[in-house]
C-alpha cells in the first residue's frame, strides 16, 4: 500500500505512463484511473509523446489521482524532466469535467522519431479500450513516424 502525501494531484496521462504496471514498477499506485479526454490538444510523437494545442482536436488518456510527491518523482527522470505541467480540464464519459494537470513537452523540444514508442502506445491504448476514433489517430501518427524513420535511412 503506498504511503500517501498530504496532497494528491489529478494527472492526465496520454503516453506510456498510462501503463499502470509501469507505474507500479516505480512504486506508484494511483488511487483512481479513468478514461477521459482534453479538448484543444492533439497527440504528437517524436522520441516520446506530447500534446500540443490544436483547435478542434481531442486527446484521450487516463486521469489518475496520485500523491504529488509521486508525480514529482516520476517527472524528475532525465527522459521526461523537460515536460512542463499545464492545467487542463478532463472530460469524463459521464459528462463530468475535472481540473487536472497534464505534463507536455514544449513543441521546440519535440524531436526525432520513435516508431517503437508509437507502436507501444497504440497497443496500450487498444488494451485500455480507448475510442476507435482515437486509436485511428494514434495509428496515423504511428504510420507517419514509421514512414519518416524509414525515409531517413
Amino acid at each position: 500500500m503506498p504511503r500517501w502525501a498530504d496532497e494528491t494531484a489529478r494527472v492526465f496521462f496520454y503516453g506510456l505512463f498510462m501503463d499502470q504496471s509501469y507505474l507500479a514498477s516505480k512504486g506508484i499506485r494511483p488511487r483512481e484511473s479513468v478514461i477521459g479526454y482534453v479538448e484543444g490538444f492533439c497527440l504528437h510523437i517524436g522520441e516520446r509523446a506530447t500534446l500540443l494545442p490544436e483547435p478542434n482536436c481531442r486527446a484521450y488518456g487516463l486521469l489518475m489521482e496520485m500523491a504529488k510527491n509521486q508525480v514529482t518523482a516520476l517527472y524528475a527522470d532525465k527522459t521526461v524532466c523537460d515536460y512542463v505541467a499545464e492545467p487542463v480540464v478532463v472530460h469524463l464519459t459521464n459528462d463530468r469535467r475535472l481540473a487536472a494537470v497534464c505534463y507536455n513537452l514544449p513543441a521546440a523540444k519535440l524531436t526525432g522519431r520513435n516508431p517503437q514508442y508509437a507502436a507501444a502506445l497504440l497497443a496500450l491504448a487498444t488494451k485500455l479500450g480507448m475510442p476507435d476514433c482515437y486509436l485511428a489517430r494514434i495509428r496515423s501518427v504511428a504510420e507517419l513516424v514509421d514512414d519518416q524513420a524509414t525515409s531517413a535511412r
